[in-house]
């Protein structure tokens, strides 16, 4: 069994599934490692350990905010590190065209527990908060000028794709209806107007009642699965030929564009059924390394009830 290297401290992120991604990782000595969402650096802590003092780790994270961690992460790291700061997915880009490669690459998606945990960053709906979400906060989106911006109908599609609210047209309308009169700037105003629109048992089931729109209004914000479906191709770009990666989803649409990719990019003849030979020539890019979804065990999801939605996929470039 791997051992486990990483002391946190009860205010750090707690990383998901750390066993399982260095098992599939398999990183070496003397690799490169990219781990392209860095965060609080718990993964990275692993990840560099298995590099045994040789071998280089670049970090990649949009959020400014990253810069104490890595810098811890840095002085005891035991290798060569690089942090470069910007969307994983224009980053990624940019590393592949100026020749960098990978030998691993992990993508641990969504917001990090960091940032939830900090409430001037409006992430979370269960304190009072500037209603912002931005992951970098350089950009000019913020939840606020999604809710107070945007227009009802639209409002809804983004609450029922994003967020699966069955109740997004109520929650939209009295949004539409509130700022009329006074525009949302803080957390727990967007907390009461959802709490209000929908029905009184649907209050009290499935966990707080603004969980869906706040998931919502976040991946919006941050464009977040614009943001995976660039990365994918230009991750892959960046592998060497045995290099594997990894990536970590928590929610239903990351994970199908994940399994999407992964599944197409595993594809080897396209040709009609009734083709007596390929003529295509295409070979698979990618091959599994574990067919179906990896989720979290019961004792990790009672240690870390936030990795209960979790999952992991990895591939290896043939």
């Amino acid at each position: 069994m791997l051992p486990n290297v990483l002391q946190a401290s009860a205010t750090d992120h707690v990383p998901v599934l750390t066993g399982e991604v260095r098992r599939l990782l398999a990183v070496q000595p003397g690799e490169t490692v990219v781990d392209a969402t860095f965060g609080a650096g718990g993964h990275s802590t692993q990840l560099a350990a298995d590099l045994l003092g040789r071998g280089k780790l670049i970090a990649i994270d949009r959020d400014p905010d990253v810069r104490r961690y890595f810098d811890r992460f840095r002085r005891n790291a035991g290798v060569q590190t690089r942090l470069l700061r910007g969307d994983f997915s224009i980053v990624l880009e940019q590393l592949g065209s100026n020749g960098v490669r990978a030998d691993a690459l992990l993508l641990d998606l969504g917001v990090s527990s960091m940032q939830l945990d900090r409430p001037e960053r409006g992430f979370s709906y269960a304190v009072d908060a500037p209603l912002d979400m931005r992951m970098d906060p350089s950009s000019e989106i913020t939840a606020a000028s999604v809710v107070n911006d945007t227009g009802e109908r639209e409002l809804e599609s983004i609450f029922r794709r994003y967020g699966e609210e069955r109740y997004a047209r109520q929650i939209a309308r009295a949004i539409s209806r509130r700022r009329r009169t006074e525009p949302f700037e803080r957390t727990g105003d967007l907390v009461e107007t959802i709490r209000a629109a929908i029905p009184a048992p649907a209050r009290f089931g499935d966990g707080h009642p603004a969980k869906r729109v706040f998931q919502a209004l976040r991946i919006a914000v941050n464009d977040e699965l614009g943001a995976l479906e660039a990365a994918l191709p230009a991750a892959l770009e960046m592998l060497r030929p045995g290099g594997r990666i990894a990536v970590i989803s928590f929610h239903s649409l990351e994970d199908r564009i994940v399994k999407r990719f992964m599944r197409e990019q595993e594809r080897g003849c396209v040709c009609p059924p009734d083709f007596p030979v390929c003529v295509c020539g295409r070979e698979p890019v990618l091959r599994a390394l574990w067919r179906k979804a990896i989720r979290p065990g019961a004792a990790e999801v009672a240690a870390n009830p936030r990795a209960s939605s979790a999952k992991l996929r990895a591939a290896v470039h043939v």
